[in-house]
């Protein structure tokens, strides 16, 4: 049992100063402005720093490599790269994250190894494999080839028998194919709809790696929850995923870093298409903004990827307000509303009780300069402390 106290709390809505949260057996119990220490509780005064929760990232591959970077060469170097970048993760203050594509169900794995407390890293929510056509985007990174309705169908049902919380289409070309360009459709109408019902029957959502305006018109019209990249979305189309409540994942920290690039030596070819994606790519997103669309946060690059003299995550958020969201409204997208997406509302996402004591510690008011995210020195999951730069809960 341990008592945060001195602190301003955002809990998931609003900024609340002067305020303590008490945790019990790793949940929120309590959340006030006048809760007093009882006997054998561990105080930590936050002496007026902020707590917010748990940072959800709604677009991370944990074993993702792009090409001309080093890739895990045997299942064992995988699952050692991926505990490291999900240790990484966690300790960059992404309690959650939804996995949008990884290989040989080494997600799964992870997750029940994180569950059992052999490794540490976040709350995982996965799609398992990607799904794409045959020679379709991703298929050179293990996303699970198809062909036609049928072979849609049976991909996404191997994903739920895995255990799969959501699915993911490669519905058109993208940044990271040789042979395909951004604009290219890839899959049928037919072969959507299969993935899209069959995953709705279930009680699943599907998510879309896409692109082009009209490729994803077609997917939202069958259907689809939530956009990812959109690399190219007119005004027309943002305005009609938000009259049909269609999320949007940006991930724009994808086509705005060179850097990022040449420190991992990844291709040129790859590079110069990224970075040429970017000018559309910002106006896909602003015109969401405009429309209303619901906008989640997803990094695409490891969610903890030195970026700009912060993490891919914090940089995401800030381009996000950049590109005209209040920082108010970022700070939800990467908490409270992720969590109503992956449907675990009551479970993470606020600072309410009987939530899950995922939170983590920073200077200033990020409800109104999304920057001060980049301060952050202490992380916990599950009531259990994983990153305390400033030592003050020592002994929680």
């Amino acid at each position: 049992m341990g008592l945060l106290t001195n602190g301003a709390v955002f809990d998931g809505t609003t900024l609340v100063p002067d305020s303590s949260i008490r945790v019990v057996d790793g949940a929120i119990t309590e959340v006030g402005t006048d809760l007093a220490p009882q006997d054998g509780e561990h105080v930590v005064d936050l002496g007026g720093d902020t707590v917010i929760p748990g940072l959800v990232n709604m677009h991370v591959h944990l074993g993702g490599a792009l090409p001309g970077m080093p890739q895990p060469e045997t299942d064992v170097d995988l699952a050692l790269y991926m505990a490291g970048t999900a240790r990484a993760t966690l300790l960059a203050g992404v309690t959650t994250v939804r996995l949008v594509g990884e290989t040989g169900y080494t997600d799964f794995k992870l997750r029940r190894a994180i569950e059992a407390g052999a490794v540490i890293g976040p709350r995982i929510y996965t799609a398992g494999h990607a799904l794409c056509c045959t020679g379709g985007h991703g298929w050179d990174a293990d996303a699970l080839e198809a062909d036609g309705a049928d072979g849609f169908r049976r991909a996404t049902r191997l994903q739920l028998r895995a255990g799969a919380d959501c699915i993911k289409i490669c519905i058109s070309g993208g940044i990271a194919g040789e042979h395909e360009h951004i604009d290219t459709p890839q899959l049928t109408d037919e072969e959507m709809a299969a993935v899209i019902d069959t995953a709705h029957d279930w009680g699943r959502k599907v998510c879309a790696h896409s692109g082009p305006d009209a490729v994803i018109r077609r997917a939202v019209e069958l259907g689809l929850d939530c956009v990812e990249h959109g690399y190219e979305m007119s005004r027309e189309l943002t305005d009609e995923m938000a009259r049909r409540g269609v999320w949007y994942v940006p991930t724009i920290v994808v086509s705005r870093s060179r850097e990022f690039f040449e420190r991992h030596g990844v291709e040129q070819w790859l590079q110069d298409r990224a970075l040429a994606a970017g000018p559309r790519h910002w106006e896909s997103l602003q015109n969401a903004i405009a429309s209303g669309v619901t906008i989640a946060m997803g990094s695409d690059m490891a969610p903890a990827e030195p970026y700009d003299g912060t993490t891919a995550t914090v940089r995401e958020m800030e381009f996000m307000v950049e590109a005209g969201m209040s920082p108010l409204d970022v700070l939800r997208s990467a908490t409270s509303r992720p969590a109503e997406w992956l449907d675990a509302s009551d479970v993470f996402g606020s600072l309410s009780p009987g939530r899950r004591a995922d939170l983590v510690v920073l200077r200033g008011d990020p409800t109104r300069d999304i920057s001060a995210l980049r301060t952050l020195d202490l992380v916990m999951k599950d009531g259990v402390v994983h990153r305390d730069d400033q030592g003050r809960a020592a002994g929680w």
